[in-house]
Formats: structure tokens, C-alpha cells, sequence
């Protein structure tokens, strides 16, 4: 490898690694923050807030970095994710946190999007896989170092200060990309497509805002509102000079990739979310050690990426793809099993093979996503690869929280307890009263039982599709 492309590949992971962090921290510390600020209904919300801007501005970013560059834009992206992260710190409430977390995500939507459109920018398919693998080293890392560090601030000072651990990687992440990655744009007047910007960020918040406000009157009115602002999109998108999704970017194949991707992204924010919630608030271990649990599940994403550059040009990613789905939907019936009795070693082996499935499914369909386009395009591809996978994270985390919250509730009544909800789970007053502990971990696993079981049902759907689209690509792709 040159040594130019090898700074960049260290830029990109430092920079993954920035993201990778906050994730692998704030789904272990999640537990902690929902008890401390009395907010237990609201822990969809902390990361729905952080999906829904990140869903908003992938596509934004896609295209602004197919117009002026993958670096600036990217170092801008970085930025606002850790001034999002420095609020995230100083929060004081649960409306303070969820509202830094919507900061956070505006800048997450240029890291994920723009890290793996550069990749494919430099590198042949053949290496691109090998490359993905190397950055998605940077998981097993985070996932080892992140619940360590996270637990020991946790359990030391305060959570507030997990969120500053993102300032030094982002500062580093700048650096490094403006250091090492050198890109000639061609410096011409562009016409920036702002009617259907705004057009497709109403749409995207009203649909969003609707499912996750719960109530059926609110959901039919936000979705009656999301189609009428699509077709109006749709049709100032067909005129426009430089639009923001150009349509010849969506093929059969891509569809169906998209909507695998749509799945399999509930699947992991349902993994990332109710694993932790699970041995912390029914198992009753600790930060640290459900943090670290978490860890063997990207040690196996990255070894399946591994794995991969052999197993495509042999097999061939169709096979690939609808492998991974069935190992993701082998590892939900697994987590459906688990009660307040299970050991931990099962949940750690559970994530495991989970992990397998990940790598499977999103590094090769991120691959033909990029394969189906050239490299004017490939932003806005990959771009919209990543908004619908954050869409499916959004309505997930939603949809799970829904059903938790119902089945803890549905619990407590069959036994007669009434006055019981979510948000007073944990408070002072019920736990004066008659109710035990055990009684809190039955109702807990009993909704995180229900959330696993909605994880297969999703899981049997995606397996489905992964057979249904031809993987064959276009021999298209340009070089920076």
C-alpha cells in the first residue's frame, strides 16, 4: 500500500474510531443515565434524537462531498459531532441530553457516509473489502476500550464525562484527514438543490416525529403528510440541475439491498440497546463488565470481514449476504431464550455469533451499493445506503421501546399492581412498597423478551430478501 493511502486509512479509523467510542460507551452507560435522571421512558428518545438528525443529514452530506470533496466535508461533519458531544457532557436532564444527542447525530451523518465513500474512492473492490475489514479493527478496539473507560468514569465520577472522551479523537480525526488526504475538486459554481433539501428533511422529520410520538391519529396524519412531501420532492428532484438523490442511483438490486439494510440495522439497534439494558437490569452486572461483554460481537464483525475477501469472489455475495441473515436470525431465537437465570457466557456467545452475521451483511452490501454507480454518484449512493439504515436504527429503537415499555406495564397488571410505569421503575417511592427486586428483573426480561421476539420476526423478513437480488455489478468505477 502507498504511503499516502496507508495515512488515510489511519485517518479514516481514527476517525471511525470516534464514532465507534460513543457508541460502544453510551449503549453501556444507557442503564446508568436512565436511572440517575429518572427518565426510563425516555430511552428511546436519547438515541432516536441522535438517529433522526443523522437521518436527516446523510444525504446532505453525501452530496455536498460528491460536489466539494470528501475531506472538508467529512471535517466538518467531525466537528459538530463533537461540540454535540461537549453538550451531551454538561447535560443536565433528560431533555438537555436527548437535545445534545440531536446535535451529536448532524455530525454523525458525514463519518459513516464519507469515511466508506472514500474508501471506495481509492481502493478496487477486491481491496476495498480488506480495507472495510482493517477499519472495522477499530470496533473490536472500541469495544474493548470504551466499556473500560466508560465504566471507570461511570462508577468513579460521573457519566457527564464519557462524552468528553470524543474531543481529543475528533481533534485528531481533522488533523489527520486534512494532513493526508489530497483530492483535486474542480473548483466550478454549483447549483445547490435547496427546495428538495428541505423538501426531504420535512419529510424525514415528520415521519420520524410521528412514529416515535406514539398514537394511531398522530402516525396516519404523519405519514398522509410524509407522501405528499415525497411527491413533491420527487417531482423538483426530475428538474432539478444537481439534485440531492439523483433517481438513476435506485435499481432493483439497490433497492432490495437497501431494504436488507433497513432490517438488519433494527436488528443491531436492538442488539446495542437491550443487551446491556438486559445484564445490568436482570442479570445485575455492572457497566464495566456488560460493556466488555458487548466486545466479542465486533471482534467477530471484524473477523467475518476478514473472512470475506475469500468468501465473495468464491461463493459470490449473494450467498454471503443470505448466509449472514440466517446467522442473524439463529442469534435472535438464541437471545429470546434468555431469562433472569441465564449465565452471562450465554449472552457474550449469543453476541458472538451475531457478530458474524453484521460483518456478513452490511460489509457486503455496502460494497454493492458502491459497485452500482460511478464515482460522480457514489456519494449519493452510499449516502442513501446509510440514510435507511439509520432510518431502520430510528423506528427500531422506537418500535422496541413500544414494546418494552407496553410488556413491563402488561406484567404488573396481570398481577394486580397498578401505578406501575417505566419512568417510576426505579423510583424511591415504589421501592418503599411492596414491590421487590425480582419483580422489577421478571418485568424487565419479560419486555426484553418480547423486543427479541420482534428481532426474529425482522430477521426471518431480511433473510427472505437477501435471496432476491442479482449482485452482479457495473465495471464503472473511477479512481480519485
Amino acid at each position: 500500500m502507498k504511503s499516502k493511502n496507508r495515512g488515510i486509512v489511519i485517518a479514516l479509523m481514527v476517525a471511525m474510531f470516534l464514532a465507534a467510542v460513543e457508541g460502544t460507551v453510551v449503549t453501556t452507560a444507557i442503564p446508568t443515565i436512565v436511572k440517575d435522571l429518572n427518565g426510563f421512558e425516555l430511552i428511546s428518545w436519547v438515541f432516536s434524537a441522535y438517529l433522526l438528525t443523522s437521518a436527516i443529514s446523510t444525504p446532505i452530506y453525501g452530496k455536498l462531498s460528491d460536489l466539494y470533496g470528501r475531506k472538508n466535508v467529512l471535517s466538518i461533519g467531525i466537528a459538530i459531532f463533537i461540540v454535540g458531544s461537549c453538550l451531551c457532557g454538561i447535560s443536565q436532564s433528560m431533555y438537555q441530553l436527548i437535545a445534545s444527542r440531536g446535535i451529536q447525530g448532524l455530525g454523525a451523518g458525514a463519518i459513516f457516509t464519507i469515511t466508506y465513500t472514500i474508501v471506495g474512492d481509492i481502493f478496487t473492490a477486491k481491496e476495498s473489502t480488506r480495507i472495510q475489514g482493517g477499519i472495522s479493527t477499530v470496533w473490536g478496539i472500541a469495544s474493548l476500550a470504551g466499556p473500560f473507560l466508560g465504566g471507570f468514569l461511570i462508577e468513579n465520577i460521573s457519566w457527564n464525562w464519557i462524552f468528553f472522551i470524543n474531543l481529543p479523537f475528533g481533534i485528531i480525526s481533522i488533523v489527520l484527514l486534512q494532513k493526508n488526504l489530497i483530492e483535486t475538486v474542480e473548483r466550478k459554481k454549483h447549483k445547490i438543490d435547496y427546495v428538495g433539501t428541505l423538501l426531504f428533511s420535512f419529510a424525514i422529520i415528520t415521519f420520524l416525529l410521528g412514529s416515535l410520538s406514539g398514537g394511531k391519529m398522530k402516525t396516519v396524519i404523519s405519514i398522509a403528510v410524509t407522501i405528499v412531501l415525497l411527491v413533491l420532492f420527487y417531482y423538483v428532484e426530475k428538474k432539478a440541475e444537481e439534485p440531492i438523490i439523483p433517481f438513476d442511483i435506485f435499481t432493483k438490486t439497490s433497492n432490495i439491498v437497501n431494504a436488507i439494510s433497513f432490517l438488519a440495522s433494527g436488528i443491531l439497534i436492538g442488539a446495542e440497546v437491550y443487551m446491556p439494558l438486559y445484564m445490568q437490569n436482570v442479570l445485575g452486572f455492572g457497566p464495566t463488565i456488560s460493556g466488555i461483554s458487548m466486545a466479542p460481537m465486533s471482534i467477530s464483525w471484524l473477523l467475518s470481514s476478514f473472512v470475506l475477501s475469500k468468501a465473495i469472489p468464491k461463493y459470490g455475495k449473494k450467498i454471503v449476504v443470505g448466509t449472514a441473515n440466517l446467522i442473524l436470525l439463529i442469534s435472535c431465537v438464541f437471545l429470546a431464550t434468555l431469562s433472569i437465570e441465564s449465565p452471562l457466557q450465554l449472552v457474550v456467545v449469543y453476541g458472538f455469533i451475531m457478530g458474524f452475521g453484521f460483518g456478513g451483511a452490511f460489509t457486503t452490501l455496502t460494497i454493492v451499493v458502491q459497485e452500482s454507480v460511478g464515482y460522480n454518484k457514489r456519494g449519493a449512493a452510499t449516502a442513501v445506503n446509510s440514510l435507511v439504515r439509520t432510518l431502520g436504527q430510528t423506528i427500531a429503537v422506537s418500535v422496541f421501546g413500544t414494546i418494552l415499555n407496553m410488556y413491563i406495564v402488561k406484567y404488573f397488571n396481570n398481577l394486580g399492581i397498578s401505578g406501575i410505569k417505566p419512568s417510576n421503575l426505579y423510583s424511591s417511592s415504589i421501592s418503599s412498597n411492596s414491590l421487590s427486586i425480582l419483580q422489577v428483573k421478571l418485568s424487565l426480561n419479560s419486555g426484553l423478551h418480547e423486543v427479541f421476539v420482534a428481532m426474529i420476526i425482522i430477521a426471518i423478513v431480511s433473510l427472505a430478501l437477501s435471496f432476491m437480488f442479482d449482485a452482479k455489478s457495473k465495471k464503472n468505477l473511477c479512481k480519485v
